[in-house]
């Protein structure tokens, strides 16, 4: 194990790749997780790919090795990086294998949902009313923003009038009148 030590005005405490902070004194792996999208796994086979040491710091990257990790992350299928790895497998609309990061990934995410909503799907309409999608029991668990209380029981007699063209009377003596 090798130990380099970098000098300051080489070091970048905050890197900027894909639309997202990168913070410089994590370890490249580690670093890339930040952007949406790239876990651990696929932050660790971009690093291989591209000939980066996994140990090294994001801040000692240089802009020749930060530019090969941005193009390997972009489009991983021209990297012979295996489909299964990708996080967008055999897309709706275009049939392809994909690998979504950042702002992509939300709006292909937001679109999958509206898409199930459109087609009033089970999921969609799970997702419509604020429920559990997969399959949970929902009786006990789950009873974010709904109150459940019981009301009191009113033990009070009231008295109950009757308004019939015009006058006034009590439901007792209506009653009454009516059965005879």
């Amino acid at each position: 194990m090798t130990i380099t030590v970098t000098t300051s005005d080489q070091f970048q405490h905050i890197l900027r790749i894909l639309n997202t902070n990168v913070d410089g004194r994590e370890k490249v792996v580690i670093a890339l997780t930040a952007i949406r999208g790239v876990g651990r796994r696929f932050a660790t086979v971009v690093c291989k790919e591209a000939g980066v040491d996994v140990t090294k710091r994001a801040g000692e990257l240089t802009a020749d090795e930060i530019n090969k990790l941005v193009t390997i992350i972009g489009s991983p299928a021209q990297f012979k990086i295996p489909y299964w790895f990708l996080n967008r497998q055999k897309d709706v609309k275009e049939g392809k294998h994909m690998h979504n990061t950042a702002n992509t990934l939300d709006s292909c995410l937001r679109e999958d949902l509206e898409r199930l909503k459109k087609m009033r799907l089970h999921r969609g309409l799970r997702h419509y009313w604020g429920l559990r999608t997969r399959g949970q029991h929902t009786k006990t668990t789950g009873r974010h923003g709904r109150t459940v209380g019981v009301a009191k029981k009113n033990t009070h007699e009231v008295e109950v009038r009757v308004f019939l063209h015009g006058s006034e009377r009590d439901l007792a003596a209506y009653l009454k009148e009516l059965h005879g």
